[in-house]
């Protein structure tokens, strides 16, 4: 897919999921098995800024990560590493991803214009 510009909104995503994490210090963090979510931030390129998200965890060990802001650019196979603050919780090959922006805000513009069947409906006369 080539988008028309950098910030098309095809090329956002917020949703993704990982295969199993590989966690550093503990696997997988307490929070995490006891919450089954947790809140931590996310990079998936070396210089990007920490993105804050929300970690669900697949009985697999695989995530699904839930951005709290929309990401540009990510794309299967590169990795989701993870944050608490400046401490690396540990990381994950990204295997798929949600819709994108674009794909999202067609699906509302299409749900709130009438179906086309109920446009071609005719009132029957009584």
């Amino acid at each position: 897919f080539q988008a028309p510009s950098t910030n098309h909104p095809a090329l956002y995503r917020d949703l993704l999921r990982t295969n199993r994490v590989h966690w550093i210090a503990e696997e997988p963090p307490a929070e995490l098995i006891r919450e089954k979510m947790m809140e931590c931030q996310f990079r998936f390129q070396h210089q990007m800024a920490l993105v804050p998200c929300v970690l669900t965890l697949n009985q697999d060990g695989s995530v699904w990560v839930t951005l709290v802001k929309p990401a540009r650019a990510i794309a299967p196979g590169q990795f989701a590493v993870f944050y608490k603050g400046e401490e690396c919780l540990g990381s994950g090959k990204i295997l798929r991803l949600g819709p994108s922006l674009h794909t999202i805000q067609q699906g509302k513009t299409r749900e709130e214009a009438p179906k086309k069947e109920e446009r071609d409906q005719v009132e029957p006369a009584t």
